[in-house]
């Protein structure tokens, strides 16, 4: 990752200029930056008080966007690149609006889960459909579903991969809280709690209770390197699969990198994650719910 030490009137990162038009300052250990033009910030704050006075106006959305980047991680800021804050908006109410349509009686399919965001013991998704030996894949196990929409992408996505000659695996669907509670119990009795914790989710914070993460293929590492294993890497996206536990990320994340993990989140959303955050799912997942947070 390119490292930016000195920040410019003239070129610096947009996310520095974003925080900087929200607020009215600049704080070095928000944007990573060393130094900002004392005139630009003072040009800045001014253009924020003389509403129609002729100067550029930081909109509100604006000003929310600042606020809500400014309380990201650095990691999280590091990974946003240049850009137009405008362009940024637009596509954020762009998956917004998608997310409207989503069905009304279920948790969204952008809801975050995490090690801090817990879904509870008596979350099942609703209409869970059963995913069974196929045409489309194969199955490790005769005890998998996933939730509608989850279960209709991942037909598209199988018969994109049957077009190039590859027939997916899928090993691991929904899992209840009681399973996943079984789960984590056993790999704790095994290894530990402290390293249980980096490889299995705790109940109720598991991606696979909401019904929309697949695990592919063998479940183990050297999957990535397999046939199916690059070419899920490679379109799953296109299909609107999102790789949840990317490699060099166990800081973000929680979790070691599982090259087999991907959750559905619907083209849209891969494409506004891939443009806007560095292609790590945490990181858009965070900002959404941060920014629906906000006021």
């Amino acid at each position: 990752m390119k490292k930016y030490n000195v920040c410019s009137a003239q070129k610096k990162r947009w996310l520095c200029a974003v925080i900087l038009c929200a607020t009215g300052f600049f704080s070095s250990m928000y944007m990573g930056c060393s130094k900002v033009n004392a005139e630009s910030a003072k040009n800045t704050s001014l253009a924020e008080k003389n509403v129609g006075s002729g100067n550029a106006i930081v909109s509100p959305e604006v000003q929310k966007l600042g606020r809500v980047l400014s309380g990201m991680s650095d990691r999280a800021k590091e990974a946003i690149p240049n850009g137009d804050p405008q362009e940024f908006l637009a596509d954020l109410h762009k998956v917004l609006e998608i997310e409207k349509t989503f069905r009304t009686d279920d948790v969204s399919l952008y809801y975050l889960i995490d090690k801090k965001h817990n879904i509870g013991a008596s979350y099942v998704p609703k209409d869970l459909i059963p995913v069974k030996n196929n045409e489309l894949w194969n199955v490790s196990r005769n005890d998998l579903s996933l939730r509608p929409e989850a279960y209709h992408a991942l037909e598209e996505l199988s018969r994109a991969a049957l077009a190039d000659g590859i027939k997916l695996m899928v090993s691991s669907t929904y899992r209840s809280y009681a399973y996943q509670e079984r789960l984590f119990s056993r790999y704790v009795k095994e290894d530990g709690v402290e390293l249980a914790e980096r490889y299995s989710a705790r109940p109720g914070t598991s991606q696979h209770q909401l019904g929309v993460a697949v695990d592919f293929g063998s479940i183990t590492d050297d999957w990535g390197d397999t046939k199916m294993g690059k070419w899920v890497y490679n379109h799953a996206a296109d299909y609107g699969w999102s790789l949840s536990f990317p490699q060099g990320y166990e800081d973000v994340t929680g979790y070691m990198w599982e090259c087999w993990h991907f959750r559905y989140l619907g083209k849209e959303m891969c494409q506004f994650q891939k443009k806007w955050f560095g292609d790590i799912q945490q990181f858009m997942l965070e900002f959404l719910d941060a920014w629906k947070q906000a006021k």
